[in-house]
């Protein structure tokens, strides 16, 4: 199994790479696999390629998702085990 993320397409340098930005991070990743990748697109990124073009909605559906598994995983790892955060205003007190 593998796992791509979906990025957006903040540069294109020339016809192997460009600059995609995912979570406000951007990373340079080759677009060799996928043809005639413009600047504001959406790809599907895995190991460092591109490897395929997305729709923007199906983008933000992904990274959607992929934040709700992080925090039910944040909620089933807390200590009081029900996702509460504790309130720490008052230890400085």
């Amino acid at each position: 199994m593998c796992l791509s993320v979906p990025a957006r397409v903040v540069e294109v340098h020339d016809d192997h790479w460009a600059t995609v930005e995912v979570g406000g991070t951007g990373k340079r990743v080759s677009i060799d696999l996928v043809e005639d990748v413009q600047a504001g697109e959406y790809v599907l990124v895995h190991v460092g390629f591109a490897i395929q073009k997305v729709d923007e909605e199906e983008a933000r559906l992904t990274l959607e998702l992929f934040e709700e598994m992080l925090r039910a995983e944040a909620d089933a790892t807390s200590p009081s085990g029900s996702g509460a955060t504790r309130n720490t205003s008052s230890v400085a007190e």
